[in-house]
C-alpha cells in the first residue's frame, strides 16, 4: 500500500511554466488498482491524508497544490471517505458541472453567475480522479441535459475517463450535451496562479462561459437579456 503524496499539483505560478503538477493524472490513471483522491480544499485534504493512511488495499495518492487554501474551517476530526465517492455540493437541474480538485470553488462561484440570471445548477465534488464514481456519473447525466467537465489538469486524464465511461454506458448516445474543461495541450507560460487560471480558461470566468454556452439557446439569451439589466 504505497502512498504518494504529490505537492504542488496544478499550476504553480511562479515555479514556471515546466514544474506544473498537471501530468500525474494523465499517467496515474491508467495505472490498475490505483486510487487518486484531489481535495478541493484545505478540510477535504485534511480528510484525505486519514484517507490515505487508513488505506492499505493498494496504492494511493493524494495530490495537493502550492499556496494558500481557500480558508474554509478545518473539523475537529478527520473523516476516513469512503474510497471512489464524490459527493454532491450543490443540486439543481438542467446544467450540472463535474469539478475534480481545486477548481471546485470556482465552478461554484460559475454556478452562482448563472443562478443569478435564473439558472439552477448542480455542483459535484468528484474527489477521486480513479476510482470512478459511476453512480455519481450516471445520475449527472441521467438528471440532466448537460455535463460540464472540469478538472485543472492536461488532456488524457480525469475528463477523459470519464467521457469513455459516458460513452461506453451510452449515456452519450442521446441528447446529453457534454463538455471537458481542461488546460491546453500547451506548456502555461510564467505567471501568477490567478494568471495561469486565467489564461487556461479555469477561472470563474472561463468555467462561466464555458457553462453558459451549454445552456439551450433560450437559456442563454434570458442570461445576455439579464446581464444587461443587471
Amino acid at each position: 500500500p504505497v502512498r504518494f503524496a504529490i505537492d504542488r499539483a496544478e499550476l504553480v505560478g511562479a515555479d514556471g511554466a515546466t514544474h506544473a503538477g498537471v501530468y500525474d493524472l494523465a499517467y496515474l490513471s491508467c495505472l490498475p488498482n490505483m486510487v487518486i483522491m484531489c481535495p478541493s480544499d484545505e478540510a477535504e485534504l485534511f480528510h484525505m491524508v486519514a484517507t490515505a493512511a487508513a488505506y492499505d488495499d493498494g496504492p494511493s495518492a493524494l495530490r495537493y497544490p502550492r499556496g494558500e487554501g481557500v480558508g474554509c474551517t478545518i473539523p475537529d476530526a478527520a473523516e476516513i471517505l469512503a474510497i471512489g465517492k464524490g459527493r454532491i455540493v450543490r443540486r439543481g437541474s438542467g446544467l450540472a458541472i463535474l469539478s475534480l480538485g481545486t477548481r471546485l470553488t470556482a465552478s461554484i462561484e460559475a454556478a452562482d453567475l448563472l443562478s443569478a440570471h435564473g439558472m439552477s445548477v448542480t455542483i459535484a465534488d468528484a474527489r477521486f480522479a480513479k476510482p470512478l464514481d459511476m453512480d455519481l456519473i450516471d445520475d449527472l447525466a441521467g438528471t440532466h441535459g448537460s455535463l460540464l467537465i472540469v478538472e485543472e489538469g492536461s488532456p488524457g486524464g480525469f475528463s477523459a475517463h470519464v467521457m469513455t465511461y459516458l460513452a461506453n454506458q451510452g449515456h452519450l448516445d442521446g441528447l446529453l450535451k457534454v463538455r471537458a474543461l481542461t488546460l491546453p495541450d500547451k506548456f502555461i507560460d510564467h505567471d501568477s496562479q490567478t494568471g495561469q487560471l486565467a489564461s487556461a480558461g479555469l477561472d470563474t470566468d472561463g468555467i462561466y462561459s464555458a457553462a453558459r454556452n451549454l445552456l439551450p439557446q433560450s437559456s442563454k439569451k434570458l442570461a445576455r437579456k439579464k446581464a444587461k439589466g443587471a
